[in-house]
């Protein structure tokens, strides 16, 4: 079995500093986004508080050791529910599903992508969570033919966030794809 090469620790937290950088300005876009465009509705805070739980998991993941792709899937879908029922809460404006849902996929792939690069676990458990991500990220496709979304732009940014994703990870762990289809159907 060939197994990918490690990365330092020094190059793994130079990754880690690197990805909590960007987070940061996101959140601070997200933030003075929110202030110029929807200054009523504070969905930039809820954006933010996805990051900083992300994060938290990530760095969780990281020091535990774990498999936590299945808990970034289940969060993915709770976050996404709740954002819903949060925005029909206040009058249903759309924006958990334009906004709020395809940004948290987004974190949901920034998080896997950094959870496949920096554990040194088979890149192939990643690869199935990231596949069921990807379906979940098409379901918003519905809401554009349906004309409900106000913009369309992060929904297309995060279902291609998670194809390109899937096709890094897919390119990972294609060796150890191999070997268990060779092992499982003695090809």
């Amino acid at each position: 079995m060939i197994y990918p090469e490690k990365i330092s620790a020094k190059k793994g937290s130079k990754i880690i500093k690197l990805m909590l950088l960007a987070s940061v300005l996101v959140g601070i876009i997200l933030i003075v986004m929110n202030r110029f465009l929807k200054p009523h509705i504070p969905w930039a805070m809820l954006s933010t508080a996805g990051i900083i739980y992300s994060w938290i998991t990530v760095l969780y993941a990281i020091n535990k050791n774990t498999n936590i792709a299945k808990h970034v899937l289940i969060q993915t879908v709770a976050i996404s529910i709740l954002s819903i029922f949060i925005d029909y809460m206040i009058g249903f404006k759309g924006w958990s599903i334009s906004m709020a849902i395809p940004i948290t996929i987004i974190t949901a792939n920034v998080t896997m992508f950094v959870l496949t690069i920096v554990t040194h676990k088979k890149y192939i458990k990643y690869a199935i969570y990231q596949l069921i991500l990807i379906i979940i990220s098409l379901l918003p496709i519905f809401f554009i033919f349906e004309h409900m979304l106000q913009s369309i732009i992060l929904t297309i940014i995060a279902i291609s966030i998670s194809v390109i994703n899937f096709i890094v990870s897919l390119s990972l762990c294609m060796r150890d794809f191999k070997e268990i289809m060779v092992r499982k159907f003695h090809m």
